[in-house]
């Protein structure tokens, strides 16, 4: 003779089957490398505006990322960081970079994150547009110790729009 377990016990079964196996969604960092343009203001040495061309090359399994901007002013500069990315749901993630400014010029032609090499801290945020290619970026740059003449620390604010790929 077979045994046939009752409805009762193979419903109860699955149910524990099921939420033994049950874990909780988790976000993930924002998916992608990306490109992207927008403009830049440089509100250390007065009010200076320009624009930002800005490469993101994302690490697959880890939350590392690294970043290079361009920020193309009255002077330019090149700003690679290293940032450590935080999800904040399935297409934002928040990040905190650190790195190098990478600028020249004289006092009367700062670029706007100074006028000289410098340690610096790059706060932003990634916002993948769902269904598309599309990142919304912005962040801001930190460069201490930025000018030739008197030290002193610079802030640029930057956003744009990226193209992932």
């Amino acid at each position: 003779m077979r045994y046939l377990p009752d409805l009762g016990t193979v419903i109860a079964a699955s149910v524990i089957s099921l939420t033994m196996s049950y874990q909780p969604a988790q976000a993930q960092v924002a998916y992608g490398s990306y490109v992207g343009v927008g403009p830049t203001v440089g509100l250390s040495d007065g009010i200076q505006v320009g624009g930002v061309v800005a490469f993101r090359y994302k690490l697959l399994e880890a939350p590392i990322s690294f970043r290079a901007q361009a920020l193309i002013g009255s002077n330019t500069a090149v700003v690679p960081t290293v940032s450590y990315d935080v999800p904040l749901n399935w297409q934002t993630d928040a990040y905190l970079g650190a790195g190098l400014v990478l600028a020249g010029g004289n006092a009367d032609n700062a670029s706007p994150v100074g006028n000289k090499i410098s340690f610096a801290l790059q706060p932003g945020i990634d916002y993948v547009v769902p269904n598309s290619n599309t990142v919304i970026f912005g962040n801001a740059i930190i460069a201490f110790d930025a000018y030739r003449d008197g030290g002193g620390a610079a802030v640029a604010v930057q956003g744009g729009v990226g193209l992932r790929f």
